[in-house]
């Protein structure tokens, strides 16, 4: 249980690089190849979580995505979907990656397992969605957990979204400081604009190419810095 916490917690952080990844004997759970991951999202910032900047990508398996303002995003986690509900921001047509097919499907749809043995994101509980309750039943059998319904669900993931947040920002803000750090020995010190989240700092940087070619832990901890750093 404490190896199962730590892990989530430092996930959370983002404490795990591509080239770190590309060494390990084994992908982050979370993780699917670039060609197997469906980003529905638009923009340049599209590859990127809006709410916490994470990389898409890299945590596909718990992806979900919503309409907000009439505008699609695509979330990392349930956790950031929780924020903009618990913020008003009114999240409609929610889908949510199915990890029998890695396509996304309406909520409405999908039987979760929560609290299994895989790794969380974002959270202390992991949330893993599935088309069919079978499916489901098997990936809970073969590693805990228990099978819910989105909306008992996603009641569960607003009411631990403060407390969850809280624990998330000091993690965020400590990877902050090491993006400043990284920032001075390994960016151009160039005029910057205000960036409004980590999603649009990460692809300022991408797009201008002003840290080389920064990725996985330092390109999240710089974007945090540089989002943090203004607001």
């Amino acid at each position: 249980m404490v190896k199962r916490l730590l892990l989530s917690i430092l996930v959370v952080a983002g404490i795990f690089s591509t080239g770190a990844l590309a060494k390990s004997k084994h992908m982050m759970y979370q993780a699917v190849p670039m060609n197997k991951a469906q980003i529905i999202q638009n923009g340049k910032e599209k590859a990127y979580c809006p709410n916490c900047g994470m990389t898409l990508r890299m945590f596909y398996k718990t992806n979900h995505a919503a309409t907000v303002n009439g505008k699609v995003k695509q979330y990392c986690s349930m956790h950031c979907l929780a924020e903009d509900a618990v913020k008003g921001l009114n999240p409609t047509d929610i889908k949510v990656v199915d990890n029998s097919t890695l396509k996304f499907i309406p909520v409405k749809d999908a039987y979760y397992v929560v609290g299994s043995k895989k790794p969380a994101t974002m959270s202390k509980v992991s949330k893993y969605a599935f088309g069919t309750k079978a499916a489901a039943e098997a990936f809970a059998k073969k590693y805990g957990g228990k099978v819910m319904r989105f909306d008992e669900v996603f009641a569960m993931a607003k009411k631990a979204y403060k407390k969850e947040a809280m624990m998330i920002s000091k993690k965020q803000h400590m990877m902050a400081k090491k993006g400043k750090m990284v920032f001075s020995k390994k960016c151009q010190a160039t005029k910057l604009p205000k960036f409004n989240s980590v999603a649009e700092a990460k692809a300022y940087i991408k797009s201008h190419k002003i840290c080389g070619k920064l990725m996985g832990k330092p390109l999240q901890a710089v974007g945090l810095y540089l989002y943090f750093k203004d607001n």
